[in-house]
């Protein structure tokens, strides 16, 4: 087994930003985020049967050609393709057959054929299978029509992939099919990244943590813990659950601390801003390296960045609305770049829309939104960032641009799926 390897740890200064930097575009962010961030996970060998979701940490080299020697791709008879030619084709059978795993032991002589079963190698002799229903036989004798194709129905060694050859990134996230990928190559171990993990802790006076709990009229659920947690789990993260701590300093150090001893990153909600009560960024700005980031982006705009006992924290708003806009356009490419497995950029598609809106330029804007039956882009009927509805409604979110734009209905605009953000929709 290879030694475990850790990565460096990031700078206390990786979420600076510039001087006179108030206002920090989508874009901006992004590229200072992807710029400033690396893998923090060590990595580990493991056996390619546990190895799902696990991000590559080299890439995987094939040990063994695929298919490793010719082999038939139907069920038929075999024979050598320069003895026959043109009309009805008669050639005596020889005893016996070729199947998977039951190699024909000698060798096929011209003008003869043989039995030979799908995925069964091809004895010498043979280069070229006739399909059985395109045959008629006796047993002695089988019958066919000519000409016939040369090497039809078979399939030639390594045509799939050849010994030696790179057959999957470093940075790749695991999928069952790659698993057989692996497997048919003869690779039982990979070199994989330790699973990232990633803690989630809710903040403020106003959560009840438990949703069966009797609420005061000042008191309300805490919705983005269980969020946070399902999508960090979606992703293929160890999610670890840092409860909820009241708008108390030391119970909120204490539980950073917690995070920081336990996972690899943080997130929190709730206190991100610059209030009175923001108790998260004070706590982050004495006592860890905080970073304020005003983003041009609605819903959102604060994003509290720091680096709390070496480890980052990424502050999302309290808003469920804006903390999942911000978990995902934000939080998904860092931590998927934590983890190993690069930056992700969310795959979206120009679709006409289904609704009109006059926006002003500024900021960058996301619409819960999902589409209709004939392929249109309709949104939620209320922008109102309490409403959370309408995240459970949407399948997606469409992107409009930082400049002023009017959208009428047929317009062209930009449809991000929940599933381009590796989370599955209910719609």
């Amino acid at each position: 087994m290879t030694t475990p390897l850790t990565p460096p740890r990031l700078r206390n200064d990786c979420f600076a930003m510039p001087q006179g930097v108030e206002w920090v575009p989508v874009d901006k962010a992004l590229a200072l985020l992807r710029a400033r961030l690396h893998a923090v996970t060590g990595t580990e060998a493991l056996s390619v049967a546990h190895a799902h979701g696990r991000v590559l940490a080299a890439p995987a080299v094939a040990r063994r050609s695929n298919p490793p020697r010719p082999n038939s791709a139907v069920d038929g008879y075999g024979f050598a393709h320069a003895a026959t030619g043109d009309g009805v084709q008669r050639l005596p059978l020889l005893p016996g057959r070729a199947a998977a795993g039951q190699p024909f032991e000698g060798a096929v002589p011209p003008g003869a054929a043989l039995r030979i079963l799908t995925g069964a190698i091809l004895p010498q002799g043979v280069d070229t299978v006739v399909l059985e229903e395109d045959c008629a036989t006796d047993g002695q004798i089988v019958a066919f029509d000519g000409p016939v194709k040369r090497a039809i129905n078979t399939r030639q060694a390594g045509e799939d992939v050849t010994e030696g050859a790179p057959i999957l990134p470093a940075g790749r996230v695991l999928t069952p099919a790659d698993l057989a990928l692996l497997s048919a190559v003869g690779l039982g171990h990979v070199q994989a990244h330790r699973r990232l993990r990633v803690a989630v802790l809710s903040t403020g006076d106003e959560l009840l943590a438990d949703p069966a709990g009797q609420a005061a009229p000042h008191q309300i659920f805490d919705a983005n813990r269980p969020m946070l947690l399902a999508l960090l789990a979606g992703w293929g993260f160890d999610a670890v659950d840092l409860g909820h701590a009241p708008d108390d300093a030391d119970q909120i150090a204490a539980r950073l601390d917690q995070g920081a001893q336990s996972a690899d990153a943080v997130l929190t909600s709730g206190g991100a801003s610059a209030g009175d009560e923001d108790h998260v960024s004070r706590l982050l700005r004495a006592r860890g390296t905080l970073s304020s980031w005003r983003i041009a982006v609605k819903p959102g705009r604060p994003l509290a960045l720091a680096l709390w006992g070496g480890v980052p924290v990424f502050g999302l708003p309290g808003n469920p609305v804006a903390a999942l806009v911000c978990a995902l356009v934000f939080a998904r490419p860092a931590l998927s770049l934590l983890s190993g497995a690069g930056w992700s950029e969310p795959q979206g598609f120009v679709v006409p829309a289904a609704f009109s809106k006059r926006k002003k330029a500024g900021r960058r804007e996301y619409l819960r939104a999902r589409l209709t039956d004939s392929g249109q882009a309709e949104v939620f009927a209320s922008e109102g960032s309490g409403r959370i509805s309408g995240l459970s409604w949407a399948s997606g979110l469409v992107e409009l641009p930082d400049a002023a734009c009017t959208i009428a209905p047929g317009d062209l605009v930009r449809y991000l799926p929940y599933a381009s953000f590796g989370v599955r929709s209910g719609g």
